[in-house]
């Protein structure tokens, strides 16, 4: 189903409001493994793996070692990502970018670069320098994270399976923020 075009605004969520519109970020969760999306689960994904999925990252929100980004089209949760931030003394300097999941009903309208441009805003915000992230080889994602200005250090063939059980290639990048 085709939505109507609008705004998109992405927002940051805090554990509270990440709880109250679960049921939203299970079905994104779902549409992206359901759609062959690399991002730890198998097909089918059910909805108690992936609100548990979900409840495991309150705490870290909660802790403030994480930030959870949302896009919204129309109020409705069209894509998310998440920023998790290094807290070991050594490594503060750094943080992870996980789960950018954009749902196939809202794709191709530059909401992934969106949350992404944010994503590395709120880096900066937390004093972060440097941010690491994974992909599938060879996948959409990888060729944007390549025209965000992320380079590629290596690549673990058989590193994970892809939702239908199939292993693939995946790609380690980084990309030090100014």
């Amino acid at each position: 189903m085709q939505r109507s075009t609008g705004e998109v605004v992405i927002r940051q969520l805090g554990a509270v409001e990440a709880c109250t519109v679960q049921h939203r970020l299970v079905t994104l969760l779902q549409d992206a493994v359901h759609n062959g999306a690399s991002v730890g689960y198998l097909t089918p994904l059910d909805d108690d793996d992936a609100r548990a999925y979900w409840d495991s990252i309150t705490d870290e929100i909660n802790s403030q070692h994480r930030i959870l980004l949302v896009a919204q089209v129309n109020g409705e949760i069209a894509g998310a990502v998440q920023l998790v931030l290094e807290t070991r003394p050594n490594g503060r300097h750094r943080a992870e970018v996980a789960k950018l999941l954009v749902h196939t009903d809202y794709r191709r309208r530059g909401i992934a670069r969106a949350l992404m441009q944010r994503v590395e805003e709120e880096a900066h915000a937390a004093g972060r320098t440097l941010l690491v992230l994974d992909t599938q080889t060879g996948e959409p994602a990888e060729a944007l994270y390549l025209q965000l200005g992320y380079a590629r250090t290596g690549v673990v063939p058989g590193y994970a399976r892809f939702p239908d059980g199939r292993l693939g290639a995946t790609t380690f990048m980084y990309k030090q923020l100014v």
